[in-house]
């Protein structure tokens, strides 16, 4: 080898070893960023031309990537049907504490109890009415929370909705400049991890599924199939409802025009946090408030009074308990949307307002006609035994709200609260699961692509080494040549 040519073959390794060391920076500084891959610098050698780095590779693993997708998608859909779950949960609590309406109904027959034990004492019967005021209060308390529980979720799935259309526009800018950087050969790496990042994001919002094509362009569909990114972001749309009253359907959400949530279609997404707050608005949530709304059909009818005449000719009239369209008894069997929320106190029975709470024992809350005391005798208590039976005798409930159909309100009550306590159980199960699902793709993914600080470092010791010795041969050459020029002189 000529002296020229080692000085050539030194200088192209000390520009090649100058842009490693380049590569290499830049690893190090983003070594805190979760969505940085390790970037290498590729070195190509040839006779008479030393060695170059013609372009820049970044390591990825599209297996893990999409594994990654897949699994964030899941733990958020299931993230947000548990923290649902767990705002419904706190509020009603269970059958051990003082706000469920299973235990304020047992209070309720506990108090009827003591009641027909001492049925000439009014301040006992007040304490009935106070009972029966607590339960109403829990029932309509319960079903307020549920209802801002659907319109929380409501409000979620506009903001979730507004994150992928802003997402898709990130994607777009981030996708073509992929495409313009493939064909024309430029660096691209530190571009596709910001797409890959927006990716990630919104596979949080929707799960997704991507193909990617020969120049880099790549494109997104739903885990259902409907297409969110073709060429160009495809609009989601979604009108949040204002007021999302009980038993009121929330609105659709659309993808390029199709449905992929809150309505019935076979192109329903599976994942994400979309997914989620969907199947808690229209699904969780209406069903836990329906079974609200039926044992609130069920105490109105507990307490319903009937017509004593010797002649019977009125209907049955809410009693004790009454709601916003009584007297009239809501139909049974059947879940009257908004029942629970507006269950209230007969005001003819409650002392507060002017009521008379004597009523319970003798009838008549609904009107003379319906009064079961005709002699006013003080010791009457037959109409506070019926009540009593009443609350533990079987009905009929709507078989839609996924409990037992025939049972007595406060057994319905209770297997309400078991219900819930079974889904929110399972949910945070579903829940750990996925999470741990994730934190492992998470891990993988970054095992795989991401930088390693010891490794950089063990990297950048032998670029420097390798930069001392191309320096040495450049000394060297430059030492016999001013040898050789010496000799001559």
């Amino acid at each position: 080898m000529s002296l020229t040519l080692s000085t050539d073959t030194a200088r192209s390794s000390l520009q090649a070893t100058s842009e490693q060391i380049s590569v290499v920076s830049r690893n190090i500084a983003r070594i805190h960023d979760p969505d940085a891959t390790r970037k290498t610098a590729t070195i190509v050698t040839g006779p008479g031309v030393g060695v170059s780095i013609p372009q820049i590779d970044r390591t990825s693993n599209q297996l893990l990537f999409n594994a990654y997708l897949t699994a964030n998608s899941a733990n958020q859909a299931q993230a947000s049907i548990t923290s649902a779950l767990d705002q419904i949960q706190s509020t009603v609590d269970d059958t051990d504490q003082e706000r469920s309406p299973a235990a304020l109904m047992a209070k309720l027959s506990a108090a009827l109890q003591t009641y027909s034990g001492d049925p000439q004492n009014p301040a006992v019967a007040a304490s009935v009415v106070s009972a029966a005021k607590d339960v109403s209060n829990a029932l309509n308390s319960a079903s307020n929370t549920v209802t801002q529980v659907r319109q929380q979720a409501d409000t979620d799935i506009a903001t979730s909705v507004a994150n992928i259309n802003d997402l898709l526009s990130q994607f777009q800018n981030l996708n073509n400049q992929v495409i313009r950087g493939t064909s024309n050969g430029s660096d691209i790496t530190d571009v596709l991890d910001a797409r890959d990042a927006v990716l990630k994001q919104l596979s949080t919002e929707v799960g997704i599924r991507t193909v990617t094509r020969d120049n880099g362009d790549v494109a997104i569909y739903t885990d259902s199939g409907v297409t969110l990114f073709d060429k160009v972001p495809r609009s989601v749309t979604f009108q949040q409802t204002s007021n999302l009253a009980a038993g009121m359907p929330g609105a659709a959400v659309y993808a390029d025009g199709v449905p992929i949530a809150g309505t019935s279609h076979i192109m329903e997404i599976q994942s994400g946090k979309l997914a989620g707050l969907v199947s808690v608005r229209d699904d969780i949530a209406v069903t836990y408030q329906s079974q609200l709304d039926e044992m609130a059909r069920g105490l109105i009818d507990a307490f319903a009074e009937t017509d004593q005449s010797a002649t019977p000719t009125l209907p049955a009239a809410a009693g004790l308990f009454t709601y916003s369209s009584g007297p009239t008894l809501p139909p049974s069997g059947t879940a009257v949307a908004g029942l629970a929320s507006s269950i209230k106190i007969n005001p003819n029975v409650d002392p507060g307002q002017g009521g008379n709470a004597e009523l319970i024992r003798d009838g008549g809350i609904s009107g003379a006609a319906y009064k079961y005391n005709t002699a006013n005798a003080p010791a009457y208590t037959e109409r506070l035994q019926a009540l009593i039976a009443n609350l533990g005798s079987g009905q009929t409930f709507d078989p839609s709200t996924q409990l037992p159909s025939s049972s007595s309100v406060i057994d319905y009550a209770k297997n309400s609260v078991s219900w819930l306590e079974a889904l929110r159980q399972s949910a945070s199960a579903e829940a750990d699961y996925r999470s741990t699902v994730a934190h492992r793709a998470t891990s993988s993914l970054s095992q795989a692509t991401g930088v390693n600080l010891d490794e950089e470092m063990t990297n950048l010791l032998d670029l420097e080494r390798t930069f001392q010795a191309s320096s040495r041969l450049i000394n060297t050459v430059n030492e016999m040549l001013s040898t050789l020029i010496q000799s001559f002189s």
